[in-house]
């Protein structure tokens, strides 16, 4: 005779009949999961987009403003070497007209040198002296003259030596050439400057020269005593 269970064949019929709500709530649980999991993938994904977003306009405007001031930069430097180069022609034409300035004053007083030098030379000329040649080159003068006595000539070394216009005079020569009338030769070196030496010196000038004789009455008579 044979015998059969029917109690566990029902169990395990109600067994088997759950396993598949089990499986499925499993899946469902699985599914949810994976959904989160990509949300927030997807979240950070989109963070970090805006993030990388929001730097790149942050530095794009940083760029910007860097260009701009780069620019005004430019354009100021620009505007500063166009008033340099003003600046700098008005210096060349300023130091060019002074270059003039300087020249025409240079030539009038090479003008009035010789005719001043003249002047002083015949204020500082005494009586019974007179001059056969004067030479000028440069800054240095050369005089030959004669004179009736030594003293006359001593008297004009010395007016030359006081006139703060003349530096030390040297008479290297002096001898006498005539007999009747007594007639002596002397050549005179000397300097002068167109800047006074001393007042002291002019004022010594002044009280000598008031003895000497005057350049026409010298040059008009060294012609009839030579």
């Amino acid at each position: 005779m044979i015998k059969i269970n029917l109690v566990r064949e029902g169990r395990a019929v109600r067994g088997a009949g759950a396993a598949p709500g089990m499986v499925a709530a499993a899946q469902v649980a699985a599914g949810g999961e994976t959904n989160l999991n990509n949300l927030l993938i997807i979240g950070g994904l989109v963070l970090g987009v805006l993030i990388a977003g929001g730097w790149w306009l942050t530095e794009k405007h940083k760029l910007s403003e860097r260009q701009d001031l780069v620019a005004t930069k430019q354009v100021e430097a620009q505007r500063l070497e166009a008033i340099i180069k003003e600046v700098e022609e008005y210096q060349r034409r300023k130091d060019s007209l002074q270059r003039r300035i300087d020249l025409i004053n240079q030539l009038k007083q090479n003008q009035k040198g010789p005719v001043k030098i003249m002047d002083r030379i015949s204020q500082d000329l005494p009586d019974l002296v007179w001059l056969d040649k004067l030479t000028m080159s440069g800054g240095a003068i050369t005089i030959n003259g004669r004179g009736l006595n030594p003293n006359a000539i001593a008297n004009f070394v010395e007016n030359i030596k006081n006139d703060p216009l003349f530096e030390e005079p040297d008479l290297s020569s002096l001898a006498q050439t005539s007999v009747v009338p007594l007639v002596y030769s002397f050549d005179m070196n000397f300097r002068f400057s167109y800047a006074p030496k001393t007042e002291a010196g002019a004022t010594g000038a002044t009280s000598t020269t008031g003895t000497s004789g005057t350049a026409t009455t010298a040059t008009s008579t060294s012609g009839t005593r030579k």
